[in-house]
């Protein structure tokens, strides 16, 4: 093995101690370069409302609903209303033909008065029982209204010839609208009867006012293997543009929504046990500002105290990862869910939060 040379030795010495300052720069402009960077981010303080909320969706249905058909063989010989009515439970809705009962009625009536005159007493009593029975028969030859309501669909005219569980259109009570609303296990626990619920409907602009009205004790699996609760919920004086079977998506309101002043952490500095904040003023100069601040999710703080909100802040570390959103908006303010936002509480925030 031949050995090196002294010059050799020399330059491969100095190539080393090069190579060495080189990298000393290159990592020396990077802190600098992050120090800068994270120097020249700011952040804004901004007012939001925060929703403790559980998200549900389904279709409504109507408070009652009669299927309207046929109890037994005939033909139609009356229809007393139409798509549209209004009717009240007991109503006459259709008549089927009952010449045939009426005169086996009319001709045991006279039987059970001759019998009356002549004939003994347990003979009257089996012909009045075979008499409630022929007039069970006259009241099966037609279609009431069990309830009040309105007749959403009717299809029979007067001549049809109608058989015997024929259904010839449905009867709906829509003084309130119902629905059933899976929750998810992890939620019931903060279901209470009586918590507002708030609708939105593709058929309708605005939003529609409902609330819970009861929860089963036992839960069930979906096919999807999860585990739910059906829960009930209703719409009392639902606006006309809302029918049976409309679809909605909404959410139960668990707690009152909050005002929050939310900013993110990076803005946040620690000095000798307390919080602050750095405001940048319109000339560019900085104000230390202590605040009093709570964890928000996982990349932002609320500010409990201190600041007023619309405040520019000077960022105080960097962020790990950028490009995170939070939750959507609407109507200009964000809208935080519990489900996604307290959730991740339990991250590890900068400066021991």
């Amino acid at each position: 093995m031949k050995k090196l040379s002294k010059k050799k030795k020399i330059a491969l010495a100095v190539v080393c101690v090069l190579v060495f300052i080189a990298a000393s720069l290159f990592v020396s402009r990077k802190i600098v370069s992050a120090k800068k960077n994270a120097g020249a981010t700011t952040y804004t303080v901004r007012a939001e409302i925060y929703e403790n909320v559980i998200e549900i969706a389904g279709t409504v249905s109507a408070a009652k609903e009669q299927s309207l058909e046929a109890l037994n063989d005939g033909t139609v010989v009356g229809v007393y209303v139409k798509e549209g009515d209004h009717v009240k439970k007991g109503d006459l809705i259709l008549q089927e033909d009952d010449s045939e009962q009426q005169y086996n009625l009319a001709k045991l009536d006279y039987d059970i008065a001759s019998s009356k005159i002549t004939g003994a007493r347990r003979e009257i009593e089996l012909l009045e029982t075979q008499r409630i029975s022929l007039v069970q028969k006259i009241r099966d030859r037609k279609i009431v209204a069990t309830f009040d309501g309105v007749i959403a669909s009717l299809d029979v005219d007067p001549g049809d010839y109608l058989e015997a569980k024929d259904e010839i259109g449905t009867l709906v009570d829509t003084s309130y609208l119902t629905a059933e609303v899976e929750i998810a296990e992890t939620d019931v626990y903060k279901l209470k009867p009586g918590q507002k619920v708030e609708f939105t409907f593709p058929a309708y602009s605005g939003t529609v006012e409902g609330y819970l009205v009861s929860y089963p004790a036992i839960g069930e699996v979906t096919s999807r293997g999860a585990t739910v609760v059906n829960a009930k919920v209703r719409i009392d004086d639902a606006p006309a543009e809302i029918l049976p079977n409309f679809s909605f998506t909404g959410k139960i309101q668990i707690t009152d929504p909050e005002a929050k002043l939310v900013v993110e952490r990076y803005a946040i500095g620690h000095e000798k046990g307390s919080t602050f904040v750095e405001i940048i003023e319109a000339n560019g100069k900085t104000q230390k500002v202590e605040v009093e601040v709570e964890p928000y999710g996982i990349e932002y703080v609320n500010i409990k105290s201190g600041l007023e909100g619309g405040e520019k802040l000077k960022a105080q570390s960097s962020a790990s990862k950028s490009g995170r959103m939070r939750i959507n908006s609407r109507n200009g303010s964000n809208k935080s869910q519990q489900n996604n936002q307290m959730g991740g509480m339990g991250g590890p925030p900068p400066g021991g939060f």
